[in-house]
């Protein structure tokens, strides 16, 4: 079962249960499923892809949250948690952090890196390695930590 088919069913299912948390996240996935097949570009919704577009979602909704937290409005700050929590059960499982850095240090080694110079290379290596598995900010925090 691909992602849009599980969203189907996940959103009949939240309708039924009037689960209004859920019905918005997948709501709001079903609608970037359906600007990214019809955005012109022609290419197909890989896996990948759908990682990549999850992913995005959740970084924007992780953004508006961090605003609204600065700016005092836990009301909308339950929202945005209530919809990356949604979001974060369609992503394949996150790596812990002793997991991500033995993974870096992985490519570290691979890549001969030593140096801040060479972080660029070893996070995006990273990245396509873990995509889906960890966000790239633990990604780039994990770098600069073994690098330093």
């Amino acid at each position: 079962m691909n992602l849009e088919e599980k969203i189907n069913n996940d959103l009949k299912t939240a309708m039924k249960a009037q689960d209004k948390g859920t019905l918005r996240a997948v709501r709001a996935i079903k609608s970037a499923i359906l600007l990214a097949k019809t955005d012109g570009s022609g290419d197909e919704l890989t896996p990948d892809r759908e990682i990549q577009m999850l992913q995005k979602l959740i970084k924007t909704r992780t953004d508006s949250l961090e605003i609204y937290r600065q700016q005092g409005r836990a009301d909308l700050a339950f929202v945005e948690e209530e919809e990356i929590e949604v979001i974060r059960k369609y992503l394949p499982a996150q790596l812990d952090d002793a997991a991500l850095e033995e993974v870096v240090m992985g490519i570290i080694a691979e890549t001969g890196a030593s140096s801040m110079k060479d972080m660029g290379k070893v996070v995006g290596l990273a990245n396509q390695r873990l995509a889906g598995q960890a966000e790239g900010a633990r990604i780039a925090a994990a770098t600069k930590r073994l690098l330093a």
